[in-house]
């Protein structure tokens, strides 16, 4: 590792998971004024919110496939049928990643797979259950107030990171899988977070 790399790995690492939470609602569409402090709350927020999720079975058919790279995926999850689709180039570059900026403490062989299959596993439990509401009610932001009547409204992003500290927490990993992927993005040399960590699901 030269001493360029070396700083650039302690730049991304001195960022905690709160931080990266922060940036990522920070870059998505619709926050792009919002008061720091507020995107900081809705950050820790759904960051504990995804954290004390119960381990959630993955019930999609999960395929692996190339050519996650071309479109900065890890996995994706698409409805029609439940799938859970998983990028084998990524993955192995991820897993290439995390050797080279000695992060393997952090993330074990294997986690970056079973991490990803847990983000996506967790996102459609978050789609299809009473899960989504409460991380709404959670999240204290109201779409519509009148009188004493307060409508939960939706914050965008806060899936993604709810589902991104789930992996963290049910895969035992040392930081966040937003810190994997700001890695990944300084690999590609794009400076982003991928487009897994802004909301690449579709909905067929």
């Amino acid at each position: 590792m030269t001493l360029q790399d070396a700083h650039a790995t302690a730049d991304l690492a001195a960022t905690d998971d709160i931080g990266w939470a922060v940036r990522l609602l920070a870059a998505t569409p619709t926050h792009e004024h919002r008061d720091p402090e507020l995107l900081r709350h809705w950050a820790r927020t759904a960051d504990a919110f995804g954290a004390a999720l119960a381990p959630v079975a993955c019930s999609a058919r999960i395929v692996e496939s190339d050519g996650g790279l071309a479109h900065g995926l890890l996995a994706r999850y698409t409805s029609r049928p439940p799938t859970v689709e998983l990028f084998t180039d990524t993955i192995a570059l991820a897993e290439r990643v995390v050797d080279a900026r000695g992060w393997r403490a952090w993330y074990p062989a294997g986690s970056v797979r079973a991490a990803a299959l847990a983000h996506e596993a967790v996102h459609a439990h978050l789609h299809h259950g009473p899960a989504r509401a409460a991380l709404k009610r959670a999240l204290g932001h109201h779409a519509l107030r009148l009188g004493r009547l307060r409508v939960p409204g939706h914050v965008a992003g806060a899936e993604e990171v709810a589902a991104h500290a789930y992996a963290r927490t049910v895969c035992g990993l040392g930081r966040s899988p937003l810190l994997l992927t700001a890695a990944l993005a300084t690999e590609a040399g794009t400076g982003n977070l991928p487009s897994s960590a802004r909301d690449a699901r579709r909905e067929n």
